[in-house]
């Protein structure tokens, strides 16, 4: 397995794992809209909206990632993938309920999100696909600490297609979470919250975040 191959499992996972996060974040609006739409509609408008979600997650990846010829500078690199394994040790923390230190990043999100969700409200009840697209596109902007991290951590990749695509891969990662919450499957949301499965999906996370850690030497510089 090569590097790119092992970088997009381990985003695709970092998506499913922080599943009891993205039901706290965002499992809410999946259930109005899962609500909101009849019969065989409702998954059809549910995938709209969570497909929306995931562009907007490989938007902010290409917007960081267009960033990284400011970043050539080795030290700035290591000091970058340094702060990227340590985001994700401290997401693992809150997924697992051991410490809840990074919701400090979802507080520097709100004045962007001040503005975006009037807009996306004027998308409530999403009546039909694009109507659901538009709405996950402007909610996939929602402070989210999990997202924040992640970012982080494909900032690394030095190069806005490979960050754009690992951020995709992360929202994909995230479906079988939501698409399951919009259709109000109880039993998998009683899974995901239960205290155990937190722990190992955060005991994951933090396994990934110890990984990317340059001096392991399991990442090349």
């Amino acid at each position: 397995m090569n590097l790119e191959t092992l970088s997009l499992t381990t985003a695709l996972l970092l998506g499913l794992l922080g599943g009891s996060h993205c039901i706290g974040m965002c499992g809410g609006i999946a259930a109005t809209i899962g609500m909101g739409s009849q019969g065989q509609q409702r998954p059809l408008i549910l995938l709209g909206y969570n497909l929306g979600r995931v562009c907007s997650y490989a938007v902010a990846g290409a917007l960081v990632g267009s960033l990284s010829w400011l970043l050539r500078d080795q030290p700035i690199m290591l000091a970058l993938r340094t702060l990227a394994g340590l985001m994700l040790i401290a997401m693992g923390l809150y997924v697992a309920q051991w410490w809840q230190g990074v919701t400090k990043l979802e507080r520097g999100g709100q004045l962007l999100w001040r503005h975006i969700q009037p807009l996306a409200g004027r998308f409530l009840p999403a009546r039909n696909l694009l109507q659901a697209f538009i709405l996950g596109g402007l909610w996939g902007w929602l402070p989210c600490g999990l997202v924040y991290s992640t970012l982080i951590w494909t900032s690394a990749a030095g190069d806005w297609q490979q960050s754009a695509s690992l951020m995709a891969a992360f929202g994909l990662g995230t479906l079988p979470t939501l698409l399951l919450t919009g259709l109000l499957a109880q039993q998998f949301k009683a899974m995901l919250q239960h205290r155990m499965t937190k722990s190992l999906f955060g005991s994951l996370i933090i396994l990934f975040g110890l990984f990317t850690l340059p001096w392991t030497g399991l990442i090349s510089a």
